[in-house]
């Protein structure tokens, strides 16, 4: 999950992976779900969910690419990215294009969250981008943390963390494909909004 709060973007994960029935804790592996991607503008914080290949797929690609060819300052230009990066993934990591047979366009098999000193974004199987004002949150823990988000947000006394560390507190109380320990990295935010 991202948050977006008083000059401050932070984003937080669980760090439970899961294979059908297996659940694969922190004791188990240092699961990571945030990475970080040195971009033209300076430091973007990603976060993939879904299957588990996605991630190193991501990084991978990702910093295979020029720095200055990473522009995640705004909707558009993230957009422009993954559609430029969308070749890159078919031709060089294997990435199988089709969900369906009647979708208008090429999947790109992938649902992340992308927080930065510009906000946050949402990017979805079909390259659609997604500006979050507040906050949003992706994985099988969701719907918890949106509600603990929608709940703690107003809360004047609370900071971005805060609100982001009570979405990941319900996910991991109730979703079972979630758990602790959380990872949480906060940036500040080029305008407060």
């Amino acid at each position: 999950m991202a948050v977006r709060k008083g000059g401050q973007v932070t984003m937080a994960a669980d760090s439970l992976v899961t294979f059908g029935d297996t659940r694969m804790s922190h004791n188990a592996e240092a699961n990571q779900k945030i990475f970080t991607v040195e971009d033209a503008a300076g430091q973007s914080l990603f976060a993939v969910a879904g299957a588990a290949a996605h991630q190193l797929v991501l990084q991978h690609a990702l910093a295979a690419q020029p720095r200055e060819a990473l522009q995640f300052g705004s909707k558009h230009e993230v957009f422009h990215t993954f559609t430029q990066l969308h070749p890159v993934l078919k031709d060089s990591f294997f990435m199988q294009t089709k969900e369906d047979e009647h979708e208008p366009y090429e999947s790109s098999q992938f649902t992340m969250l992308l927080a930065n000193p510009s906000g946050i974004y949402g990017i979805y199987s079909y390259r659609e981008v997604f500006e979050f004002k507040q906050y949003w949150a992706i994985g099988s823990g969701r719907s918890f943390a949106l509600g603990a988000m929608h709940a703690a947000y107003d809360n004047k006394s609370r900071n971005a963390r805060d609100v982001a560390e009570a979405g990941i507190a319900a996910a991991c109380e109730f979703d079972r494909n979630s758990a602790l320990p959380a990872d949480v990295l906060t940036l500040k935010l080029k305008v407060s909004k």
